[in-house]
């Protein structure tokens, strides 16, 4: 099995004190089960044509701009040339902006995880300087950093040998939560009814164990797919 590839290399800096890492996505690539459409008739996947929603006739994908539909209907062009205009250059460097409460970030704005570790053996000991410094201080470094083309604020927490880093989401990305909730009416349950409640939670309470959880579903279907396959191999070679 190949080894995973560094979704980022740079610098980590607090400083002074600056060393090499990379950034390696947290989360298995495994992903949901995709389907591709196919023709039943000849065993091809169907290719999709691009068609103008007006004329309904077919255009050349090349032909096409990028638009940002500003009103029903009406959209502001953008060309390749002003959308690289406007790219921020990334200068491959975290910098280590402040400290703060982890309990001070909301978790609706918690977004994607990363394993930080140092990039060769010279990195090792200025990396460990900064994981033992924020290790004993018992706050959450925020740092900024470029990933495609998009500045991302990121989360730095110790953990083990090196540093969860997590990209956090921005203000404008988190919906209002007032908004959310605030047709819901304002109801005093009956206090013999929260005890019943409080009896039940107290029955389930769990260690959490994520080895536990799976998606059924998901399972399900790479099950089905497996099986599936099984069966079609067996047709072939005139098992079935």
């Amino acid at each position: 099995m190949a080894a995973p590839r560094p979704s980022w290399q740079g610098h980590l800096r607090l400083s002074l004190v600056t060393c090499p890492v990379a950034l390696y996505n947290a989360i298995s690539p495994r992903g949901d089960v995709h389907f591709n459409l196919i023709n039943p008739d000849t065993g091809n996947r169907i290719r999709m044509i691009t068609v103008d929603a007006g004329t309904e006739k077919p255009v050349e994908r090349k032909k096409l701009v990028k638009g940002f539909e500003i009103s029903k209907g009406e959209y502001v062009t953008i060309t390749p040339e002003e959308i690289e205009s406007v790219r921020l250059e990334s200068n491959r460097t975290i910098d280590i902006d402040e400290f703060v409460p982890a309990e001070d970030i909301d978790r609706l704005y918690w977004d994607h995880p990363y394993f930080l570790v140092p990039d060769g053996k010279m990195a090792a000991e200025p990396f460990a300087v900064i994981r033992e410094a924020m290790e004993k201080t018992g706050r959450v470094a925020l740092g900024r950093v470029v990933m495609s083309q998009r500045e991302r604020l990121l989360a730095l927490e110790p953990r083990d040998h090196g540093i969860i880093a997590t990209t956090l989401r921005s203000n404008d990305e988190v919906r209002d939560i007032k908004k959310a909730f605030d047709d819901i009416p304002n109801v005093r349950p009956a206090r013999d009814m929260i005890a019943i409640a409080e009896k039940i939670m107290g029955q389930k309470e769990a260690a959490f164990d994520p080895e536990r959880f799976e998606d059924r579903y998901e399972v399900a279907l790479r099950k089905l797919i497996r099986e599936k396959q099984t069966r079609n191999e067996k047709c072939v070679l005139g098992l079935a």
